[in-house]
């Protein structure tokens, strides 16, 4: 009987239930959006590299190395001999070795220089592989392959030429105009770094800058063939051919991956340790927890802010119903005179609060589980946040059964004044 009461007068007053049910809803829909972004965003953040045992580069702190050489922020203190990377491509220890080259961009995005075991080996977000959306990867000197941000942004297609710049900055001001660069591949989105960076060749970069020293260009003689070649930077142009380079002196860091990853902590600790020159071995999975533990801090305070929405929209839920006590006294009186008791009548309150709490909740949690349903495709593309569409964590869990606990406390006030009227009115209308 108290259900159907309190159904009847809920109905009554239905558009300003309504108004505050959608006030909980969204409360309830951003909290739960902050949590399942925040976790997800840092699952991302962790897996930006997956599969990778070890990180090696010169040596300095193991956030720096970790930042220049995963997600091409800053640069390399200093660079690596090659001769180093050959030695510990051959350990025993080793199962696979990816040299990667820094320190030139093309109109502010970074160009790595790598080898083909960059595509065979190098894995992200739970030991997914790169793969190419269009095109082949770089066979030869003067061959690009671009992330699918730099393609969409910039507008290439395959056959195009690009430019690249000596350093990084988004002015392209010393270029290496006399060798442009051909894309032959596009990438899949990865929400990485990846994306956001053009891969060519360890020997195209040796190639690059065989005419460049302390970053200005030496003037060479020309030779037979050279005033032949286009130098015209545009779509379907004829680049002209980069001479042979030898292997490259140098190179940014390496990516290992162990035969055994149990072995890792000793190779590390061989390699911080080796005489040819001074090296730093960091495992990614371990910096990127030291990274997140300083960075993290903002995810913290948003479900802050989250849980504040939260409560205003419960506090909003106890106003209303608060200020229509007044107007709902006849209705108590009512009650009163067909035996109701005050307990009842504060029961009725609180019941109240809960439905609305309640139906709130559930509209909240459908409004997330259709968002992510319609947005993970383009989170995934986009960011590289893998969402789970109709899934629901033990944390979301907890999170709506603190909301459930919180309508049912914010309905105690209004509850307490119900009761404390019918005691002081009885069957007597007080206005």
């Amino acid at each position: 009987m108290l259900l159907k009461i309190t159904r009847a007068s809920l109905w009554n007053r239905r558009f300003a239930v309504a108004l505050t049910l959608f006030t909980v809803a969204i409360s309830v829909a951003l909290l739960l959006a902050v949590e399942r972004l925040r976790v997800e965003t840092r699952r991302s953040f962790a897996s930006t590299i997956s599969g990778t045992d070890l990180i090696v580069g010169a040596r300095t702190g193991p956030v720096q190395l970790l930042l220049y050489s995963v997600f091409r922020i800053g640069d390399a203190s200093n660079n690596i001999r090659y001769s180093s990377f050959q030695e510990l491509a051959a350990l025993p220890q080793v199962a696979w070795a990816i040299p990667i080259s820094l320190g030139d961009s093309h109109r502010g995005y970074r160009v790595l220089g790598t080898t083909s075991t960059y595509f065979e080996h190098f894995r992200y977000a739970d030991q997914r592989g790169l793969k190419l959306a269009r095109g082949a990867e770089f066979a030869g000197i003067g061959e690009a392959v671009l992330g699918a941000e730099v393609a969409a942004r910039l507008g290439y297609e395959i056959g195009d030429a690009v430019v690249i710049a000596h350093g990084i900055g988004n002015r392209d001001i010393m270029v290496h105009d006399d060798q442009p660069f051909r894309v032959v591949g596009i990438l899949e989105r990865t929400g990485t770094p990846v994306d956001r960076t053009l891969h060519v060749s360890l020997q195209s970069i040796e190639a690059m800058h065989a005419d460049w020293q302390h970053g200005v260009r030496i003037p060479r003689r020309p030779t037979a063939g050279d005033g032949d070649a286009s130098r015209e930077v545009g779509h379907d142009v004829h680049v002209a051919p980069a001479t042979a380079a030898a292997a490259p002196q140098t190179i940014t860091a390496v990516f290992l991956g162990l035969k055994n990853r149990a072995a890792a902590f000793a190779l590390q600790r061989q390699i911080n340790e080796y005489s040819g020159e001074p090296l730093l071995a960091i495992m990614p999975a371990m910096t990127m927890a030291q990274l997140w533990s300083l960075v993290g801090v903002a995810e913290s305070a948003l479900l802050l802010v989250a849980w504040c929405v939260v409560v205003a929209g419960l506090l909003g839920m106890t106003t209303a119903l608060v200020s229509t006590l007044s107007e709902r006294r006849r209705e108590m009186a009512i009650l009163r005179a067909i035996g109701a008791r005050p307990w009842q009548i504060a029961a009725l309150l609180m019941l109240e609060s809960a439905l609305i709490t309640l139906l709130g909740t559930a509209l909240g949690v459908s409004l997330v589980q259709l968002g992510v349903l319609l947005l993970a495709p383009s989170l995934s593309g986009q960011f590289g946040l893998h969402l789970q569409p109709l899934t629901f964590t033990l944390r979301e869990l907890g999170l709506v059964l603190a909301v459930l606990v919180g309508g049912q406390i914010a309905g105690i006030l209004p509850a307490l004044l119900a009761y404390r009227r019918s005691l002081a009115d009885g069957l007597t209308i007080r206005i």
